[in-house]
């Protein structure tokens, strides 16, 4: 079994200023920030940054269904079969990040994605929620014992 590692996103204003968090645990998380972009910008991002980060079989639980279905619903299949066009034939927005992170999820096969609801008490879910928001509000990345190898 692998790690379960939390994501999120967040966004003042929608495109705005946002950042975004993954995190192990209360010490072991890093957050970002960006100075413009959007809430599903910010999403992919913390999943993609997990991935980059941390080695091993690896669970990335998101509260994101965009993140999530893209690949336990394999959108990216149709998105590559159509030539990064989505089912209604336009451009796949986000192109410039989905692709590197789907290349690294194939590459790796070893990342799997669970759909958390959001805002629901999950103590985890809160935890990415809040360092995100946080990311957002000091306009600095932050991080806490960052472990990659498993």
């Amino acid at each position: 079994m692998g790690r379960i590692v939390f994501t999120d996103g967040a966004c003042s204003g929608n495109p705005g200023p946002g950042g975004w968090a993954w995190a192990l645990g209360a010490d072991d998380f890093a957050a970002g920030y960006d100075p413009a972009t959007t809430n599903q910008r910010m999403e992919i991002t913390a999943a993609f940054r997990a991935v980059q980060a941390l080695d091993g079989p690896l669970e990335i639980r998101s509260d994101s269904t965009y993140v999530v279905n893209c690949f336990n619903q394999h959108w990216w299949r149709g998105w590559h079969a159509r030539g990064w066009t989505n089912s209604q034939r336009k451009p796949v927005a986000n192109r410039d990040l989905w692709e590197p992170f789907i290349d690294l999820v194939r590459a790796r096969g070893d990342v799997t994605f669970t759909w958390v609801k959001g805002h629901s008490g999950n103590p985890m879910n809160d935890l990415v929620d809040r360092l995100a928001v946080a990311a957002v509000t000091n306009r600095a990345p932050s991080s806490g014992g960052v472990g990659g190898a498993a």
